[in-house]
């Protein structure tokens, strides 16, 4: 439907979008529409006219009739908004078709094409596959992880979702937040040799995009980019035309009838109607400024330079299309424009000053001669040969190829260029001459023809002109001249013609329409082979009209006239269709505002011609009549602001829809033509940026994302023509404008404050890239007062702190329904715990995100994300107070909590000891103290009870008792130091407090060990069957234990000032600990030394000179005594060197044993210096020496320690005692020997 009127009495009623609308008559140029809403419209009025019949007691007459009128209304509304949409379209028709003041922008940034929720949820299934190892992508595990991370914490997102559907999302910043998240991890990681960083990062990039875009994506086919895919793209007008089609709702039959109607590929129609427009709009400046109808302004000074501005603005049009350049149709023609005076306020159609002189006037012709053959030819022999001449006069002249005058056919084709509109071509036919003298060719025969743009351009025969007394009486040339018209040249042919300054005789001539610049046109009339017109007129000022028949006039059967104050030139022809061309020539050229309209008698009359174009669909004469209502519409009685403000409203909505991710940025094309509506029709600039920003804020407020650079860039233009500055040039400010304006900058106030208090919404991970700090940028912009004046920092940091005081109660509250937390006093304290420790997570994950993504916006105050963090943290202090009042009194699973929550504090620093930091310590600063004391208890208590029952069986490094102690004694310590608590001077004395308690506890163990050792060696035999227990060797790894525990467990950080009371209390345990060691090792030692005194003493009855020996002398005793201590010896060193977990310790026992034992030996030799030892003495002592030597030197005593003194002293009266017991027994010592030999028994 086109014409949306209907038959009701609705003509009468004012356009809602219109204000000056002149009155129209009802069309039936709707009928289309009607037709297909008719079933629809008489559906309702058949149930309307059934509904009282079925239920008139429920429903009463008076309602029904309420409907109507309401359904009335409603249709009435709907065809006045289709009215004015078509309306908008006719006139963005013309803005397409000829634009002049504006182009399509080629630097704009190119959008991005948006994500949508189907989207999204394919991009979360090509990660989940990933992920699930359904893929063939390779991947390591770090690369794995950060992909799982982005997963869990940016896809499944629930800000996300809702970014995805506002529109605002694309995939490019799906792409910037995995980059920005694997660049911190990568930096994270260690150095790796001949990899670098940065080859990481790029191959990690390159994955991401294989996984976001599929495999099975990688592997389709690219199809047929859509009307909306090419948008950002430069659009052809045909592209144009389908893009307002969808924004106006222009369906495609009407767009024909209007695109035929309007002659949008006519240039010179269009041109014509920007001169009635620009016209009409300088009479409308004049009409305004006689009536002082002016639009309320807000200084009454403003009322001249409205009309000054109204009139620059169309000189400045006018300008801009005269800049135009019209084509000529020669290769050197030069245009020149004559219109030197526009620095007046208005352009003097007509003036003296711009009269045309005949130079000015110049076209040039291509012509095409085309010689096909002759007929006739009888005067020639059949074999001579024959050609043809052609040349336009004045020029140069062409031949055609030779030919037999049997068969005179060429089909030559010559081109020439003229000035002449009617040039003069003539043509010969000549034959060679055959005789010696002849200088020149025998002409045959010649044509002279006058060619012109309108003759015919089919090859037709001419009778040619013979010499006298030629025999080709009938000779005739088949030939074509083609004269192609110039585009400067809008029509031509003959005419008469009579007027008062030129052509003052009625007279038949050849005239030319000849458009000299895009203001300049002439009526030129021509005389054969000239080039400058005869005599020209001026089109400037006139006005043509069809006039009726001239009876005094001999010549022309139909007439027009031109008029013009002082002049009237009266115009005559043959042809009704031939005058309705020249009519609508001049009309165009005159740039008049009223048309001519045909006699109706002469409508059809000589239509035969086919001159004109026939309209491709068939409309009967109401819709002629609808579309005319249309075009016709004079521009200047339209609201074009509010027309305007309908077409941008429309435009962004389609643009908001379409598949980019724009942020409310138009499209080039969309640009170029809401530039070219507003220079046409003089839209302000204020109120086009007001509108716009209107229609921006209508969507954020509706949670679409939108650029606030883009809301700056108006409202920095709004602001500045509002204060004077003129953004566009114009410096009138009207009431209405500074009130919208005002209005405006109240509700962007608003808006921007509800982004900065939801910027973790509105602004989702960062994205857009730069938002956040373009719109706290924007709102200091809007606070100011004026645009030189700055607003107090003071002031817009309060409205920021403001901001996100709402915003940290906003994002706790949005956080607890996230997590479904519900805080139930009911509720069981384990389960209030347990939910706390998640929302604490959760807390810190929120102000990570913020730190992350949104720190940088607030760079100018830093502290205030500081304040924001500390109000969302008291909002979690309440929960987090309230639940673990509820925990019982002994209870300290709310360790992890505060691990957790100190952990993330102590590493901000602007978190640290901060308010809700130091309560934390406040609260658990009795924890843990109650917590060390009940430990310190409890481990002395199990120290005390272990030691009772102790069995000393070993366990890892000591006994169960040490171990449980020294593990309870470290995982304390650990505990204490993985609570990192921040106040030094408490965790200095935590410190010390427990290293004070590891060395009681220590003491105390080493001291109950030692009694223990002391208690178990008095039980021991003094015998040969002696053997070291168990659990002496475990108490020996106890002590070995404790002092490498103490090392750990006793000694302060080494970062921390000791002080002298301490280390005196630190080197008494060392002492005690070294003290028992040795005391415990002399012990052994001893033991074993009265084993070895026991086998002395049983060897002493053999002295010379005693009683026993006399006796013991006549048996023959074997050698089990030194046999049973060599085993004792082995079998102890085994013991030790197996069950001593200290490889030094067993050194030092074995060290000491060994001299102690060498020591004794000597000892008995020495008491028994003067005595010659008995020859069993001898052989006991020699064996138990040699195999102590040998074994304790396999055990790894040194040299330096075997060979000591006492050894030698031992050694060398043994060899003495052998040399004379040799002597005096000869062999009674069976082969034992001091020397070195492998034959004894070992």
């Amino acid at each position: 439907m086109l014409d949306p009127s209907s038959s009701e009495d609705t003509g009468g009623e004012s356009d809602p979008e219109v204000a000056r609308e002149p009155t129209r008559k009802p069309s039936a140029f709707s009928v289309a529409r009607k037709r297909g809403d008719s079933g629809r419209v008489r559906g309702q009025q058949l149930e309307s006219a059934e509904a009282p019949s079925k239920s008139a007691k429920d429903y009463p007459c008076v309602d029904e009739e309420e409907e109507e009128k309401k359904e009335r209304e409603r249709i009435q509304k709907e065809e006045k908004e289709r009215r004015t949409k078509l309306q908008i379209y006719v006139f963005v028709l013309r803005c397409i078709s000829y634009p002049f003041n504006a182009k399509q922008p080629t630097d704009m940034a190119r959008r991005q094409q948006k994500v949508n929720k189907q989207h999204l949820q394919t991009v979360k299934e090509h990660f989940l596959a990933f992920l699930n190892g359904e893929t063939q992508i390779m991947a390591d595990e770090a690369f794995c992880n950060a992909v799982r991370s982005y997963y869990e914490g940016f896809l499944k997102s629930e800000r996300v979702s809702r970014m995805v559907q506002s529109g605002g999302c694309s995939a490019n910043d799906f792409r910037e937040v995995f980059k920005k998240n694997i660049e911190r991890r990568v930096r994270s990681l260690p150095e790796i040799d001949g990899l670098s960083k940065e080859t990481v990062l790029s191959s990690w990039i390159t994955k991401y995009d294989t996984i976001y875009r599929g495999e099975e994506d990688m592997r389709r086919q690219p199809q047929r980019a859509h009307l909306s895919a090419v948008s950002e793209l430069i659009l052809s007008k045909d592209q144009l035309y389908d893009m307002f089609q969808q924004i106006l709702g222009i369906r495609k039959f009407e767009h024909q009838l209007l695109y035929n109607a309007c002659q949008p590929d006519n240039v010179d129609e269009q041109a014509a109607q920007i001169r009635r427009e620009l016209d009409g709009r300088l009479q409308l400046a004049e009409k305004i400024a006689r009536e002082r109808r002016y639009p309320k302004f807000v200084s009454a000074d403003m009322e001249a330079l409205y009309i000054e501005e109204l009139r620059s603005s169309v000189n400045l049009l006018m300008a801009n299309l005269e800049s135009l350049p019209v084509s000529k149709g020669g290769a050197d023609f030069k245009q020149k424009l004559k219109r030197s005076s526009m620095n007046n306020s208005f352009l003097d159609i007509g003036d003296e000053g711009d009269i045309l002189s005949k130079s000015d006037v110049v076209l040039s012709f291509n012509l095409e001669v085309v010689i096909v053959e002759v007929q006739g030819l009888k005067s020639v022999a059949p074999n001579r040969i024959v050609y043809c001449t052609m040349e336009v006069e004045g020029g140069e002249k062409l031949q055609t190829d030779q030919a037999e005058a049997s068969r005179p056919q060429w089909g030559t084709q010559g081109d020439f260029t003229t000035t002449h509109p009617l040039p003069v071509v003539k043509v010969k036919l000549f034959t060679e001459s055959t005789g010696v003298l002849a200088l020149e060719d025998k002409e045959l025969g010649r044509v002279v023809l006058n060619p012109t743009t309108t003759g015919p351009k089919q090859a037709e025969f001419h009778r040619m002109v013979v010499p006298k007394n030629s025999q080709d009486t009938d000779l005739g040339i088949k030939l074509a001249v083609r004269m192609d018209k110039p585009p400067n040249m809008k029509h031509s042919g003959y005419l008469y013609a009579v007027g008062h300054r030129v052509w003052k005789r009625w007279k038949k001539r050849y005239f030319a329409l000849v458009q000299v610049s895009q203001y300049t046109f002439a009526m030129c009339s021509y005389r054969e082979r000239k080039a400058e017109p005869q005599e020209l007129m001026q089109l400037d000022g006139y006005t043509v009209d069809y006039c009726d028949p001239q009876t005094d006039l001999q010549g022309g059967r139909v007439f027009f006239n031109a008029v013009k104050e002082g002049d009237l030139v009266t115009f005559g022809c043959d042809d009704e269709q031939d005058r309705v061309l020249w009519v609508q020539g001049i009309y165009r050229a005159t740039g008049q505002s009223y048309k001519p309209i045909p006699p109706v008698h002469n409508k059809n009359v000589n239509c035969k011609e086919g001159h004109m174009k026939p309209s491709s669909i068939s409309l009967d004469p109401c819709q002629r009549q609808g579309v005319e209502d249309l075009i016709s519409a004079a521009p200047g009685c339209f609201d074009h602001a509010a027309l305007f403000s309908v077409l941008q409203t429309h435009t962004l909505q389609h643009r908001m829809n379409d598949s980019f991710s724009c942020l409310g940025w138009f499209s080039p094309g969309q640009v170029f033509v809401l530039d070219e509506y507003c220079a046409r029709y003089g839209v302000r600039g204020c109120h086009r940026h007001l509108s716009y920003l209107k229609d921006l804020m209508d969507y954020a407020e509706n949670s679409t994302l939108v650029d606030p650079m883009l809301l700056h860039y108006s409202y920095a233009f709004c602001a500045s023509h509002i204060h004077g500055n003129r953004p566009d040039g114009t410096g009138t400010v009207t009431v209405e404008e500074k009130d919208q304006f005002e209005a405006v900058r109240r509700r962007l106030i608003v808006l921007l404050e509800n982004q900065i208090t939801h910027f973790r919404y509105c602004f989702p991970f960062g994205r857009p890239d730069g938002a956040l700090k373009a719109t706290l940028s924007l709102l200091e912009r809007v606070l100011m007062k004026d645009i030189t004046t700055p607003v107090p920092s003071e002031e817009t940091k309060r409205r920021v702190q403001s901001c996100l005081e709402k915003a940290a109660k906003i994002n706790y509250s949005q956080l607890m329904d996230y997590a479904q937390i519900n805080v139930d006093p009911e509720e069981v304290p384990e389960k209030r715990l347990e939910d706390m420790l998640r929302l604490g997570e959760l807390c810190i994950e929120v102000l990570q995100q913020n730190e992350e993504h949104h720190s940088e916006a607030f760079s100018w105050w830093p502290e205030l994300m500081g304040e924001h963090a500390q109000t969302f943290l008291s909002l979690y202090r309440v929960d987090m107070d309230s639940a673990l009042q509820v925990q019982p009194v002994d209870s300290w699973n709310s360790f992890p909590l505060f691990q957790l929550l100190n952990n993330f504090l102590r590493a901000d620093s602007h978190l640290c000891n901060g308010p809700f930091h130091k309560h934390l310590q406040d609260l658990f600063i009795p924890l843990v103290v109650r917590y060390i004391d009940l430990m310190e208890t409890s481990i002395a208590q199990s120290l005390h009870r272990g030691f009772e029952q102790e069995t000393w069986q070993s366990v890892n490094n000591g006994s169960a008792t040490s171990e449980d102690l020294f593990w309870k004694l470290d995982a304390l310590q650990m505990f204490v130091m993985d609570l990192h608590w921040p106040e030094p001077e408490f965790a200095k004395h935590l410190e010390q407090r427990l290293k004070l308690m590891a060395s009681d506890m220590m003491e105390a163990c080493v001291k109950r060990t030692k009694s223990a050792f002391d208690a178990k060696m008095a039980k021991t035999s003094r015998s040969t069957e002696f053997r070291v227990p168990l659990s002496v060797c475990t108490m020996f790894n106890v002590l070995l234990d404790a002092k490498k525990q103490c090392s750990k467990l006793c000694v302060l950080d080494c970062n921390q000032e000791v002080d002298i009371q301490w280390q005196q209390y630190h080197s008494k345990i060392d002492v005690l600990i070294e003290d028992a060691f040795k005391e415990m090792i002399f012990s052994l030692i001893s033991k074993c030394v009265a084993v070895l005194e026991g086998v002395l003493s049983k060897l002493s009855r053999y002295d010379e000179g005693t009683f026993f020996s006399s006796i013991l002398s006549f048996t023959k005793p074997g050698m089990d005594l030194a046999d049973t201590y060599i085993i004792f010896v082995r079998q102890n060193q085994d013991i030790l060197r197996d069950r001593i977990n200290d490889e030094v310790c067993i050194e030092k026992v074995f060290d000491q044993w060994y001299a102690s034992s060498m020591r004794t030996v000597c000892v008995w030799l020495t008491d028994r210096l003067d005595l010659q030892l008995h020859i069993y003495q001898l052989k006991v002592l020699i064996k138990i020496v040699k195999k102590t030597y040998r074994d304790f030197r396999l055990q790894g005593v040194l040299d330096g320690m075997l060979n000591n003194k006492s050894y030698e002293t031992v050694y060398n009266r043994l060899t003495v005692e052998e040399a004379m017991a040799a002597v005096k027994a000869g062999d009674g010592l069976q082969g034992i020997s001091m020397r070195d030999s492998d034959e004894e028994d070992s």
